[in-house]
């Protein structure tokens, strides 16, 4: 399936039943650029704040996941400084767990559940990791300062940024195709910087993920 083909339909169903909390859209008419925000769900120390995301699809979405990041600065062991994430379902199999029945809105659904429950045994960054486990009241005073700085004061209408763009990619689909061609060594080695099996747990669970993320030294340089 094109990836034109394939995002006009995945944003005109998020434009029309949008994941609580969650909207989805276009950069400059772009089908392979986007920008996403996600509410801090009630109940956590995010709440209150918006945080942007950005999103690019690569030449073959969706046989390869889409490259995702944080725009907003957000206190969070699975999620770097640079607002890269450790979430499995960013990653290819046999290390990851992408597969093409997937799509932006479950994948930014698990970043909204991983949002409200962290897992510590796989972390980006390990200072959070520690404060999270042995020193609670900390982590979330964090968490809430970092939100009243950088995740608020900046909400958009991110529903009729959807339908704008829905209206530019309609004008432009017939100039969006898309080839089958095998991605190249350099496209490979962005979809997999490290080794990730975080993925967002279930509301309410209470249990663990395996923690197998091997992270460079340098991502917490």
């Amino acid at each position: 399936m094109q990836r034109s083909t394939r995002m006009k339909r995945e944003l005109d169903i998020l434009s029309r039943e949008p994941p609580p909390g969650i909207s989805c859209w276009m950069v400059d008419d772009q089908i392979d650029k986007l920008q996403a925000e996600i509410v801090g769900s009630d109940g956590t120390p995010y709440a209150g704040g918006s945080f942007r995301l950005e999103i690019h699809l690569p030449e073959r979405y969706p046989f390869y996941p889409p490259k995702v990041k944080f725009v907003t600065k957000i206190y969070h062991p699975n999620i770097d400084g640079n607002g890269r994430i450790c979430l499995d379902t960013l990653q290819m199999p046999p290390k990851g767990a992408w597969k093409p029945a997937l799509n932006i809105s479950t994948v930014l659904t698990s970043i909204q559940l991983l949002m409200a429950e962290p897992n510590p045994d796989d972390p980006l960054v390990a200072e959070i990791s520690e404060e999270f486990k042995f020193n609670r009241p900390q982590f979330l005073q964090k968490v809430k300062e970092w939100t009243q700085k950088y995740a608020t004061g900046y909400k958009i209408s991110a529903a009729a940024s959807v339908k704008g763009s829905l209206v530019g990619q309609r004008g432009n689909e017939e100039s969006s195709s898309d080839s089958e061609e095998d991605s190249s060594d350099e496209e490979n080695a962005e979809n997999n910087p490290r080794v990730c099996r975080t993925q967002g747990t279930k509301r309410g669970s209470s249990a663990r993920l395996p923690s197998e993320c091997k992270v460079l030294k340098q991502a917490n340089a």
